[in-house]
Order: C-alpha cells, then structure tokens, then sequence
C-alpha cells in the first residue's frame, strides 16, 4: 500500500494536467515554447503515473481494470470482476 501523501501527490498532478490541457495543447499549436516554460511541471501529462486505484501500487498496474496485478488476482478470485474467472484445463 502507498503511502496517503503519494496517493494524494498524484491526484493533485491529474487534476493539474486537466486543468492546464487546453491551454497546453493551444501553446503547443502556436509553438509558443516560451509560454509553455511558464506553465506549473506537474501540468505536462508527462508526470503522470498509472497507479493502482484501490492500492497506489505503481508496479504490476493493469490499464484495462486501473488496478494492480495483486488486486485484480483477489477481486477477480472473489468473484469481484464480471466476466473473468481462474483458468483451469
């Protein structure tokens, strides 16, 4: 489990990148890269980390479910995942 302060870290860098992607993209079009300097770091999207929504994991992340490979393994063992179930043959 990450720690509070990493998880809230990073929220804080996704609401940032939302907030400064229009602008972002228009700097970028008029290629004004003096303008784009000026803008907070943590608004290049660049900074962003996936993470494991449940836990803040940053390693074993799976993009489809948004959640790490250890909590996808208990959800998807506790019938918590719709449509997945443990292979046996």
């Amino acid at each position: 489990m990450a720690r509070v302060s990493v998880k809230a870290r990073q929220k804080k860098r996704e609401v940032t990148v939302k907030k400064f992607a229009e602008k972002r993209t228009a700097l970028k079009a008029a290629g004004d890269y003096a303008g784009l300097d000026k803008l907070p770091k943590n608004a290049s999207p660049v900074r962003l980390k996936n993470r494991c929504q449940l836990t803040g994991r940053p390693k074993g992340y799976i993009r489809y479910f948004g959640i790490s490979r250890i909590m996808f393994r208990d959800m998807a063992l506790n019938g918590l995942i719709p449509g997945v179930k443990k292979a046996s043959w």
